[in-house]
């Protein structure tokens, strides 16, 4: 049996890390980089970045954030990851083969794609053939419409695209993407748990791993996300920014929850 994967999920808004809620407000939290020295200091399994950044300008240059003159989102990741003692994940703004080339050649181990995916699905499949499908995921980001009905949206979920996340998510596998990651737009640091009745419903339509994102505010989450969502892997923000030993103390609940994790 695969073990399943605790993971921790960093957004970056120019430059900054910031917590995300309803994928409109935007908190700064301080430094990009540093916070990976806490990740691998709790050992958790993998380490997700997604830039958020909707224009170009990126000033990590501010002498409280104790961090050198990086100007643009490559540098920064390329100071992560010297920092960074676990899968890497780098994802947001991609659109070619050279940008996956530009941050998996920077020390990305696995790029995720969103927008450009749902422009033009044949990316998925041209992304896989050159860089290995275990590369590739393919980020979803899904919220209630106005008919109640879950619809996956784009361009940092400001955009419906009329798609079912169900549908979408087993186009994205016939595509070639070698995972899922499954953001819940309408939990986003709401910190009342995973939308599990989404998670089951992409996880059990699709033979690849789906990574669940969105909602987590209690360690008893994660467990929710993978016992009552069938989730791979359960990722969250906030409550690692927030809860000091955050990594060692969700893998512990997962352990309680009878979970099959790596101790």
């Amino acid at each position: 049996m695969l073990k399943k994967r605790l993971i921790p999920c960093l957004f970056l808004k120019n430059g900054f890390l910031v917590r995300s809620q309803g994928f409109n407000e935007h908190q700064l939290l301080g430094n990009a980089i540093h916070q990976v020295e806490r990740f691998n200091a709790w050992e958790v399994d993998e380490l997700i970045y997604i830039d958020i950044t909707r224009d170009d300008h990126y000033d990590i240059r501010r002498d409280d954030m104790k961090v050198k003159s990086e100007g643009d989102i490559l540098k920064i990741l390329e100071a992560v990851s010297k920092t960074c003692f676990m899968p890497l994940t780098f994802g947001g703004r991609i659109r070619t083969l050279q940008d996956i080339y530009d941050r998996i050649s920077r020390g990305a181990d696995k790029v995720t794609i969103n927008t450009q995916a749902l422009a033009d699905p044949t990316f998925i499949t041209e992304s896989s053939m050159v860089f290995g499908s275990q590369a590739i995921v393919v980020s979803i980001d899904v919220k209630l419409n106005a008919k109640g009905d879950y619809e996956v949206y784009s361009h940092h979920g400001q955009q419906p695209t009329g798609l079912h996340p169900v549908a979408w998510a087993r186009q994205a596998e016939q595509y070639g993407a070698g995972e899922i990651f499954l953001n819940s737009i309408d939990r986003d640091g709401m910190a009342t748990g995973y939308d599990t009745a989404l998670i089951r419903q992409v996880a059990e339509a699709v033979s690849i791993p789906v990574i669940a994102c969105g909602g987590v505010g209690q360690f008893k989450h994660l467990a929710q996300g993978i016992n009552d969502g069938l989730a791979d892997a359960v990722a969250a923000g906030n409550i690692f920014h927030f809860t000091e030993l955050s990594g060692k103390r969700a893998r512990k609940e997962l352990l309680k929850a009878g979970i099959h994790v790596r101790n």
